[in-house]
């Protein structure tokens, strides 16, 4: 999967709180990483929080998946790529990760996320005033 022209891309250093006791990134920081760099895609096309609260809604992850390729290590530079493959039932955001101080690679993942109306009922189809944010 190759990212979309409304990609976003947030580049961090691997602070020394997320490293375990031989400096390399513990596994679920990488959901955080992916998470800021969600963040940052949704912003850019109107959807902040705040702002999808104010439509009416809110979003949910659903489901998230991350594959580890090679490691980050304590202060290591990387970027982190966000960009929305699907929208029509769910929300599906692709991410990849490189480590910029190697040169490599270090995850990809994705998470899927699910609308919920006013009520804080389940909605089986993203909302039109959403999907415009992306089509």
């Amino acid at each position: 999967m190759r990212p979309a022209a409304h990609a976003v891309h947030v580049d961090l250093e691997v602070p020394f709180h997320d490293v375990d006791a031989v400096r390399i990134v513990w596994h679920g920081h990488y959901l955080k990483y992916f998470e800021i760099a969600r963040t940052a895609l949704l912003r850019s096309v109107g959807l902040d929080v705040q702002q999808v609260l104010d439509m009416g809604y809110a979003m949910l992850v659903m489901e998230s998946r991350v594959r580890h390729v090679y490691p980050l290590h304590y202060a290591d530079r990387f970027r982190v790529t966000a960009w929305c493959v699907d929208w029509d039932v769910r929300l599906h955001i692709a991410y990849e990760l490189h480590n910029l101080t190697h040169g490599r690679r270090a995850a990809r993942g994705h998470t899927k996320l699910v609308t919920l109306g006013r009520d804080g009922q389940l909605l089986y189809e993203t909302p039109p005033e959403i999907v415009a944010r992306f089509a």
